[in-house]
This record gives structure tokens, sequence and C-alpha cells, in this order.
């Protein structure tokens, strides 16, 4: 797979891939991401991005020509399966989108900044809109973070067990069961016999009640 994500900020993506699973994604050759500075495009000699949006208000505007000259750039290179756009009144982002994601070849992904971007950049170019919360952040970097955090975990070969992010909240429309570790007592709290008891069919029906009951007590939403 590969990942371009388009920022006026690509400092503020440094981190979140340059660690853990997602560094070893990269170094096992299972995903490529590169971070495309928007300024980099501007025509204007002191590389702004902004400008006031028309009929007033506060708040500046993502232009559209250094928007469009590096999306069509990139779109003249390779196909893209979906052009992804950050914003806050986006699709709310859940694992059923992240597993249809996880299946793609080419996406890109437009970090929003400011008030956003001019609305023509919308209509023209972007095929879907995401969210990953009802708030508002600074900036769409770190939810395109997030995005592709949860989708390269989905990738095979990319985590050392595959089977993990089969049995991972919302997988099967539940949160996941309690789990522990050693030792199997802790000042005075105890693991369930259960789980002792080398008995894996009684073990898997008690983690799929446990499952039921954790989400009908923190989210009854999802049995919806």
């Amino acid at each position: 797979m590969r990942i371009d994500i388009l920022t006026v900020l690509p400092q503020l993506l440094e981190s979140p891939f340059s660690a853990s699973i997602m560094q070893r994604a990269q170094d096992k050759g299972h995903v490529e991401i590169l971070v495309h500075n928007i300024r980099d495009y501007a025509a204007n000699k002191h590389k702004n991005v902004d400008d006031y949006q028309y009929g007033g208000g506060a708040g500046m505007v993502m232009s559209i020509e250094p928007i469009a000259a590096l999306i069509e750039k990139l779109q003249a290179e390779r196909n893209y399966d979906a052009i992804i756009y950050m914003t806050p009144d986006g699709e709310l982002f859940e694992q059923s989108a992240c597993n249809q994601l996880s299946l793609l070849e080419n996406i890109m992904i437009l970090c929003g900044h400011y008030k956003g971007v001019d609305e023509r950049i919308r209509e023209k170019y972007i095929t879907q809109e995401i969210s990953i919360g009802s708030y508002v952040l600074s900036g769409g970097e770190l939810a395109a973070a997030v995005v592709v955090d949860a989708v390269v975990r989905l990738i095979p070969g990319v985590l050392n067990d595959e089977t993990s992010a089969l049995t991972d909240s919302f997988q099967d429309g539940l949160l996941s069961p309690p789990v522990y570790t050693r030792p199997p007592e802790f000042k005075g709290m105890k693991v369930p016999e259960v789980l002792l008891s080398g008995d894996f069919a009684k073990i898997e029906v008690w983690r799929e009640e446990q499952a039921l009951k954790r989400t009908q007590e923190r989210r009854p939403d999802l049995l919806e």
C-alpha cells in the first residue's frame, strides 16, 4: 500500500510514523508513507497557502491552486483508490471503514487547516471525507495519523500475530473482553479461574459473554 499525505505542516507527521508498528510496516515494505508539503506548490514568492474567505468572517481558507497542483501531480503518476479529506464534518471514522481502506492500494489524504479548504477542492477531487470525532483540532494532521495507524495495522504481515487484529474491539460489533497476564494473583485480585483452566471452549464462551456485557455497559449504542 502507498499513502500520500498532503499537509502544510509536515513536521507534525514525523513522529507518528517513525516508531513501533508504523516504522516496522514501512521497513518490511508493507506500506509506503509519503508526506508532501503543500507550500512547495504555492506559486507566490512567499509560499502562502491561505487567503481571506469571500463574504468576510474570521479565519483563513486554504487556497485552491497549490492543493490542486499537488493532487494533479500525484494523479498523473498513479491512480488513487481514494482521495480522503480530513474534516470535522466528514463521516465518523469507524472500524468498518478501516477494514475497507486496508484493502486499497493507493490512498491520498488531504489534511485540512485554518477554516478548511476551498469548497471547490472537495467538489472536484475528494472521494471520501472523514472525521475522527465530534470536535475540532488545529489541523487534520493528527487525525490523518490516526487513520493511517488504524488502517496500516490491518495489512497482512504488519502485526506479528495477524489474528490479533481480528479480535480487536469493534471488529465483531462488540468491545473486547477483559484481558489478564501474570501473576495470577495481585494484592488479592485473582485472574478468573476459567482463563487458567486450559479449556479453550469455555474460555471462548467466557470471552464472548464478557464482550457482550462490557458493550452493554459502556457502548449500548453498538448493540442497536
